[in-house]
């Protein structure tokens, strides 16, 4: 507000000077002055009246110019204020994902440390026991039906636990590459409900990353949740291919769709999850989508070095 209260009282001082009678008075002054010596001096007044305009044009258009250079200075002003406002946004916005990625890098590290755990001690413990009471029960030809009943318990908790590890770090992930698993999980998420229809460019054999594939992995399988819980879909299919160094992922479905541009407001946490992954590797993610006419899902990645 203050360089507008300035402005305004600069124009009330120019105005002053500027002012029509102010003007005539000077002149009539003038005209009194000379005329009372018209005998030692000879004045055309016609040329002070013409100088006088000339001083107003002058004047005028000073305050023109300085309009101009106002709006000028106050136009760069608000200009760079908004670039801050936009610097200051996009450190906000690095900050969310690094702290999002970090915490999704500290799971999936988690994630496999369990995994290891249960696959290799606690099911390695199950099976044991399990084999020394089958050796036990054979050797001593004992038929018990609370040993029995044991054995199933043990049995039990072996698949679960060996489950558990799967869902925490698949096996054929691990093994037998991405591909391959996201075919899997094609098969695995298919029911009487929905089909997921798998389609590939790329080999089953081709291995990436270990970080990579995992990473990659978990966003298909949390889109594909999404899909079942949300979209009311009877048909979704994955396709999968290299492009000029990028891996694309399309995914679509049958479903109901949604209003894309209203998504952008309300995204929730999964979401900006699967946002922030991709954008840790300099990746693209966009939706496309309407009421009734279901969702296509374009991811695009830098393929790893």
């Amino acid at each position: 507000m203050s360089v507008f209260r300035i402005f305004i009282s600069f124009l009330i001082f120019l105005s002053f000077f500027t002012n029509p009678v102010l003007g005539q008075q000077s002149i009539s002054t003038k005209k009194t002055v000379v005329s009372s010596n018209k005998d030692l001096h000879k004045i055309d007044f016609s040329k002070l009246k013409k100088l006088d305009e000339e001083n107003k044009k002058v004047i005028s258009l000073s305050i023109v110019l300085v309009i101009i250079l106002f709006f000028l200075f106050y136009f760069f002003y608000q200009n760079n204020k908004l670039k801050q406002k936009i610097k200051r946004k996009d450190v906000k916005q690095k900050i969310l994902l690094n702290v999002i990625n970090a915490g999704i890098d500290t799971q999936e590290i988690e994630r496999k440390q369990v995994a290891s755990f249960l696959h290799d001690n606690i099911n390695s413990l199950l099976s044991s026991a399990g084999l020394h009471l089958n050796v036990f029960t054979t050797q001593n030809n004992i038929k018990s039906e609370e040993i029995q009943k044991a054995k199933s318990i043990l049995a039990e908790a072996h698949d679960l636990l060996r489950d558990m590890s799967h869902d925490l770090v698949p096996t054929l992930l691990v093994r037998f590459g991405l591909i391959y698993a996201l075919e899997d999980l094609c098969e695995k998420n298919s029911n009487s409900s929905i089909h997921f229809n798998f389609s590939s460019a790329i080999s089953t054999e081709k291995r990436y990353v270990e970080k990579f594939e995992m990473k990659i992995y978990f966003i298909v399988s949390e889109l594909f949740n999404n899909i079942i819980k949300h979209s009311d879909a009877s048909k979704a299919q994955i396709s999968l291919e290299e492009n000029k160094n990028h891996f694309t992922i399309i995914i679509h479905d049958d479903g109901k769709g949604f209003n894309a541009v209203k998504l952008k407001k309300v995204e929730g946490f999964g979401l900006n999850r699967i946002r922030a992954r991709i954008k840790k590797f300099k990746g693209t993610f966009s939706i496309l989508s309407k009421p009734n006419e279901g969702t296509t899902i374009k991811i695009e990645i830098p393929l790893p070095h």
